[in-house]
Order: C-alpha cells, then structure tokens, then sequence
C-alpha cells in the first residue's frame, strides 16, 4: 500500500521576509539556505525540517487567522514538558508572546506567534501519548483497539463517530 513518508516542508505566505526570516532563525534556530526572491527558504539544522517564507505579488497581507480555512496552527515537536518550561524562558527572553503551557489529555502544549501572527505550538507528549503511539505501531488501529485503549487509560476523550 502506498503511503507518504512524513512532512516534507511548510510554505507560509509573510509580509516581510526579512522580519519573519529573523525571527526564525533568532527564536527557533533556522538557517537560511536559499533566497529566490520572492521567497526563503530555511533549514533547522537538528531535524532537517524545511520552512519557506513567501511573499507574493499581489498578496492581501494582515495577521494570520486561524479562523479563515487553511491552515490551523503549525505543531512543532518538543520532547518533555521540561523542554517547554525552557521555551518559555527563551521566549521571554526573546520578548516572544505565548500562551502558558497547557496540561491536556495526550501532550502538553505551548503555543506563541510569529510577527503575521501565524499561530505556532511547541508540544511534548506526556505518558498517555507515548503509550497510544506504541499501541498504534503494534498495529491496534481499529476503532475498538482505540476505545479500549481510552477506557484502560481512563483519558476524558470524545468518542469518534465512525457511521
């Protein structure tokens, strides 16, 4: 069966690349690796994660809305809650707006916001995410597997509606 390998790349449209291609590299350690004029193209040198920042012609600009359809947010992995207490510092440091870190059911979460205001989350997973990822790559991904590994780790979790 065919299959995609993972994320490839993320494409945001900006207002100003040089705004949002410093904050990039000065908040979340990107590099540059390629300007093709209306566009960059940056690198994190850890995960090899890609993110190309365009500006187009014609572009109707303002903050980024999650509330228009398209993208959400972008989820950025962190690997303990730790981790998250330490961007915090970071972004204080950095004078980077965020949300406190908020506990949920599967992972903690710590979401701030680029200079458009494109909506951006750092989450780590906590033990019951850890345990449903394993789960899942045994192979227990029917509905009932599902349900049965909610109810064993008595998680506050809707029920999905599969008719």
């Amino acid at each position: 069966m065919v299959t995609f390998a993972g994320v490839d790349h993320v494409s945001f449209t900006v207002t100003d690349l040089d705004r949002s291609q410093s904050f990039y590299t000065s908040v979340l350690d990107f590099v540059p690796v390629l300007d093709v004029g209306y566009g960059r193209i940056l690198m994190h040198p850890a995960t090899g994660f890609t993110l190309s920042l365009m500006k187009h012609d014609g572009a109707r600009g303002g903050g980024f809305t999650e509330l228009t359809t398209g993208l959400d947010h972008l989820g950025l992995a962190a690997g303990s809650r730790a981790e998250l207490e330490e961007w915090e510092r970071r972004f204080d440091d950095l004078g980077v707006g965020y949300t406190p870190i908020r506990d949920m059911e599967l992972s903690f979460h710590l979401n701030f916001r680029d200079p458009d205001d494109i909506a951006l989350e750092l989450s780590a997973p906590n033990e019951h995410l850890l345990a449903a990822r394993a789960a899942l790559a045994a192979g227990h991904t029917s509905q009932d597997d599902i349900d049965a590994f909610i109810d064993e780790h008595d998680l506050d979790l809707p029920r999905v509606d599969t008719t």
